[in-house]
């Protein structure tokens, strides 16, 4: 991932990807991976969703991970959170009271940094992720959370039409990247109004991803 373009696009507050209201397909679904109050879910590339202010006022503790420091400094300050800032190899960490967010390269994540975590939350990692670089990323995030039950909401397009992130991510792409590790279950596919970016028709897809006892990634 490029992080010049990231940080160009945060600056400009060019982050359409944001979203104003804690996402409903988390409200609906999260129940889904059987998580009780307390326990603690990774968010990747996290930037500062308000899906994290859900998550905590629900009761449960959250890690994530972001490419742009200026993306976790607003999640920090929009909640009127004071962190605490540490230097972990190559990586930054902000913590606060069940709260522990890095600012890095994900790939850089290890597993004994990172910490135990009971579930995944990911809305815009997966398909932030250029392809060629795709099942690298879903293999280094089941090493990192040893294969902690996911719930992954990915989008599905005609890739000719636009050009860029948010990559189209097919079930078949999804089998690719998790077949081996996990138990896949579509739970919805929705068409998205008015298509991505009004340009291409596009719909939503919702993964409940729990460990493949049959099968290691």
């Amino acid at each position: 991932m490029d992080v010049n373009i990231w940080e160009k696009r945060w600056l400009k507050n060019d982050i359409g990807f944001h979203e104003a209201r804690p996402n409903p397909n988390l409200i609906n679904y999260l129940a889904n991976l059987n998580l009780a109050k307390g326990s603690r879910i990774f968010v990747p590339l996290c930037g500062k969703t308000v899906d994290i202010r859900w998550l905590l006022l629900n009761g449960y503790r959250v890690a994530g991970i972001e490419l742009i420091e200026l993306a976790v400094d607003q999640l920090f300050s929009e909640n009127g959170i004071e962190p605490e800032v540490t230097h972990i190899g190559k990586l930054k960490r902000f913590s606060a009271t069940n709260i522990d967010i890095f600012v890095g390269n994900v790939f850089d994540l290890e597993k004994e940094t990172l910490g135990a975590v009971d579930g995944v939350y990911d809305r815009a990692a997966l398909v932030a992720i250029p392809p060629d670089k795709r099942e690298n990323y879903a293999a280094h995030l089941t090493q990192i959370t040893d294969h902690a039950p996911q719930l992954v909401i990915t989008c599905d397009y005609d890739h000719r039409k636009i050009k860029g992130s948010p990559f189209p991510v097919s079930g078949e792409a999804m089998q690719a990247c998790y077949g081996k590790a996990y138990q896949l279950a579509l739970e919805e596919r929705a068409e998205i109004p008015g298509g991505l970016k009004g340009i291409s028709p596009a719909h939503s897809e919702v993964w409940v991803l729990k460990k493949n006892s049959r099968g290691n990634q």
